[in-house]
């Protein structure tokens, strides 16, 4: 279909029962996000990853932790991130 917005999962969930908890929104190669439950929490811009800090509860925590390795020193304080995603949003003229 070419440049549609394509949903996806990710994680390691046994069940396919928690996936909707976990989904992940390719648009194109320029902008993929991830959601945690209806939160976005990560995204790229095609060459850059943006993760935020944890700021909810342990399965979050999980969620940013299959998203970024457990990479914790670069995660994004979620004012700053927002900001970002803002930014680039408006950017595509998505906002």
């Amino acid at each position: 279909m070419g440049n549609l917005p394509e949903i996806s999962n990710y994680g390691e969930y046994s069940s396919s029962n928690y996936g909707a908890h976990t989904l992940r929104v390719d648009v194109g190669n320029k902008l993929t996000l991830w959601y945690s439950y209806e939160t976005v929490i990560a995204f790229s811009d095609g060459q850059h990853r943006f993760v935020t800090e944890n700021q909810w509860n342990v399965t979050t925590g999980k969620h940013l932790n299959w998203i970024d390795q457990g990479d914790k020193k670069n995660r994004l304080p979620y004012a700053e991130f927002t900001l970002k995603l803002e930014n680039y949003l408006k950017e595509l003229n998505l906002l």
